[in-house]
């Protein structure tokens, strides 16, 4: 890429409100640096951690102990490489997946790649939307409608975030993770788990490609690499205000891959200690829970979980549910509006624009919340169907972003090498295989 190339200046802004609008130092320590990179990582962080994680892994350790921390390591570690060439894209190419997507492909590809990703929004907001309803309803005893309208609201919130400025939302997100992190350390810590057995299921076993544990292993693969993330990440990798010399871009990957890899290892974490705490208090004589509710109870039952059982811990487990789905749903819409005004160029007020993409993806949630009413079992079979979607989705995101960011025409110099490349390739394949197999074995039994 030449120094030509690197300075010019897009057409249009992914995000035009935030894009560019963090300052970064130029000379300074590493540590001075790194904290003026932070923040990106953590909105991103926040996607592999939400609600649609906690029903997938809770669940996979009460009925399969410890069999799919493998899964849950794997899942990491294929997030780091992804949202490497994510963020990656929108610095060196300055535009989001959304925008490169749609003008590097012909216009019925790129129709089929936008309904996709508008369906794995849908699917991001229903376990965003259903985890923070639901923690309404426990913590305050609300009904699961006014939870879900209550949550829909977090649109005005954004809009007076982004008033305050990104690093403020930033802020704010960090701090919910903090806490969600410190609230099941709490509780990994009081369930006393075998973590020499946990340690041992970090490498995969053959049990976990058996139908129900691929059903479920699926379901945290979708839960933790989420679509919506990798279009995100490539949005607000450029609010940070850079020159466009090739240093300069060299520093700015290194620090969004700083950034990038420290947030996803609390996220690894934080995933780690939910299948955990599941193993260790459900595993043999709870593994029949199912839904939010159940385990809020369970918390509060010695006859579950034994001495430890308290309504503080039902209390903790409620309130951090209501920061994971908080926090996804602030990340959540910011996707929704680089999504519709990536594939589709659609112009209107930051207001509109939103209530439209956040009221799009809302809709089914709310029809279903109406039939099913009060049946909150429902509303997380929901969520993890709509995880396992999110798994099927995922290619649709993958292919796009390796070809992208693989592409000397796009990244110049900058392209991903050989070995990021082919392993993008040889992950997003074996996905979609996994994918394939799952939907036959779902539909067999109808045949």
């Amino acid at each position: 890429m030449t120094d030509k190339t690197t300075s010019q200046e897009p057409e249009e802004q992914s995000l035009a409100e935030i894009n560019g609008s963090v300052a970064v130092p130029n000379s300074g320590s590493f540590l001075r640096k790194l904290m003026a990179w932070s923040g990106p990582g953590a909105l991103v962080a926040v996607g592999y951690m939400d609600p649609g994680n906690w029903i997938t892994s809770i669940v996979g350790g009460a009925r399969y102990h410890y069999l799919l921390l493998s899964v849950v390591l794997i899942s990491s570690l294929i997030a780091m490489l992804l949202q490497y060439m994510a963020a990656k894209l929108g610095i060196v190419a300055q535009k989001d997946l959304a925008q490169i997507t749609r003008d590097g492909t012909n216009k019925a590809v790129g129709w089929l790649l936008w309904i996709m990703t508008e369906l794995a929004i849908m699917a991001t907001d229903m376990a965003e939307v259903i985890g923070a309803a639901i923690a309404i309803h426990l913590l305050f005893g609300l009904p699961l409608l006014w939870g879900v309208l209550i949550t829909a609201a977090d649109v005005l919130l954004l809009l007076l975030l982004m008033k305050l400025g990104f690093r403020k939302i930033e802020a704010i997100v960090a701090t919910l993770i903090l806490v969600i992190l410190g609230i099941f350390l709490y509780m990994a810590i009081l369930a006393k788990p075998d973590m020499g057995e946990a340690v041992v299921n970090l490498v995969p076993h053959t049990e976990v490609l058996h139908h129900s544990q691929l059903m479920l292993a699926l379901g945290i693969v979708g839960a933790t690499v989420m679509p919506h993330n990798l279009y995100l990440h490539s949005s607000i990798s450029q609010t940070r205000k850079i020159k466009r010399d090739k240093k300069s871009i060299k520093e700015a990957l290194k620090f969004t891959a700083w950034d990038s890899n420290i947030q996803l290892t609390g996220a690894f974490v934080v995933n780690a200690l939910l299948l955990i705490v599941g193993a260790a208090l459900f595993f043999g004589h709870g593994s029949d829970l199912e839904a939010f509710g159940d385990l809020f109870n369970a918390l509060n039952n010695q006859a579950i979980v034994g001495a430890i059982a308290s309504p503080f811990l039902s209390m903790l487990f409620a309130i951090a549910l209501l920061a994971s789905g908080q926090n996804s749903t602030i990340t959540g819409t910011l996707t929704a509006q680089i999504i519709m005004e990536g594939f589709t160029t659609l112009k209107m007020p930051m207001w509109l624009q939103r209530l439209v993409t956040r009221g799009i993806a809302l809709v089914p949630i709310i029809i279903f919340t109406i039939i099913f009413g009060a049946t909150e079992g429902a509303l997380d079979e929901l969520l993890v169907y709509s995880q396992v979607f999110l798994s099927v989705a995922l290619p649709f995101s993958m292919f796009p972003l390796i070809y992208f960011t693989s592409s000397e025409k796009y990244m110049g110099q900058f392209k991903n090498n050989a070995w990021a490349k082919w392993t993008g390739y040889i992950v997003a394949t074996l996905l979609t295989i996994l994918n394939i197999k799952l939907i036959i074995d779902t539909l067999a039994p109808l045949f």
